[in-house]
């Protein structure tokens, strides 16, 4: 396939998956293997790193007007009853510490679950089924209290409707979720984060909002970390990827990174609003469907 082509189709698929509950980092390693990408090349190896941010990229231009909001009123909020500890952005730093330490710490694991097709398999479909059975109990608005109190609007149908009404707890109990994406490649960061947000109270929208904001952080450094360490390794270590070494490389780059931001910019905005229409149930029939198909491919080779 041509090379430029094939940036272009790659950039499409991270762009594609990156922010949907399908695991972008599969479906990037499937298509690098189908296509007869050389996974092992440091260039393709730099070359998925910068997709990735590429990606991520968009999602401070597209919540623009959301992060400046957190920002100009903080710590007291816009409602004046926040404070330091409880502020949207110091929630998503804390989330994204309960991330970080763990993932760190579990760096020789996770590289090593990272070149298993056999695992990201079973994360897709252990994690199809577990988004499914999780947005069938907690995706539907259920009232906390009796029916006439609820009617009379003493009880919202969801604890946390909006990320500006989070807690502590679920900011730590979603960041310590998200490290599932990491360890177990194939399980989806923001499948992770947004079946995380149900379970502790959160509707659909919130969920898939603070999945967006923790991403940001959460993607910039480990997509920083791992450019850091491919140029900056230590003598007789091999680096996780290789810079470009010509014209055509460093075009091919540029062609990719663009690509993923453009399409990933489209994804975020058609994804929100079908999830305020609609649930998560068709990326988890997705997902259960792709991780069988791949099990058969592994029995076939």
């Amino acid at each position: 396939m041509n090379v430029y082509l094939l940036s272009i189709l790659l950039g499409i698929i991270e762009g594609l998956t990156e922010f949907l509950p399908v695991s972008s980092t599969a479906h990037l390693r499937l298509a690098e293997a189908f296509l007869g990408v050389d996974l092992g090349n440091g260039y393709w190896k730099m070359y998925t790193i910068v997709i990735q941010l590429g990606a991520i990229l968009c999602l401070p231009i597209y919540f623009r007007s959301r992060i400046a909001e957190f920002v100009s009123t903080f710590p007291q909020g816009r409602d004046g009853k926040h404070s330091l500890a409880d502020h949207p952005l110091t929630l998503t730093a804390v989330a994204f510490l309960f991330t970080a330490v763990p993932a760190f710490l579990l760096t020789k694991l996770i590289g090593k679950n990272l070149e298993s097709v056999r695992v990201m398999a079973a994360a897709l479909v252990i994690g199809g089924v577990i988004m499914w059975i999780v947005d069938a109990f907690y995706g539907k608005p259920r009232p906390e209290a009796p029916a006439p109190i609820a009617k009379a609007g003493a009880a919202r149908p969801f604890r946390t409707e909006d990320v500006s009404q989070m807690s502590l707890g679920q900011a730590i109990w979603i960041g310590a979720c998200q490290t599932l994406s990491a360890v177990f490649p194939g399980t989806s960061r923001s499948m992770a984060t947004i079946a995380a947000g149900q379970v502790v109270g959160m509707s659909r929208p919130a969920a898939l909002e603070f999945s967006f904001f923790l991403s940001i952080p959460t993607m910039v450094a480990a997509t920083g970390y791992d450019l850091f360490k491919s140029f900056r390794h230590k003598p007789g270590a091999a680096p996780i990827g290789a810079a470009p070494a010509t014209a055509q490389e460093w075009l091919v780059l540029a062609i990719g990174f663009m690509v993923s931001f453009v399409v990933a910019y489209l994804v975020v905005a058609w994804f929100m609003n079908w999830v305020r229409r609609r649930g998560f149930t068709p990326f988890a029939v997705y997902r259960i469907a792709l991780g069988i198909l791949v099990f058969v491919w592994l029995a076939r080779h």
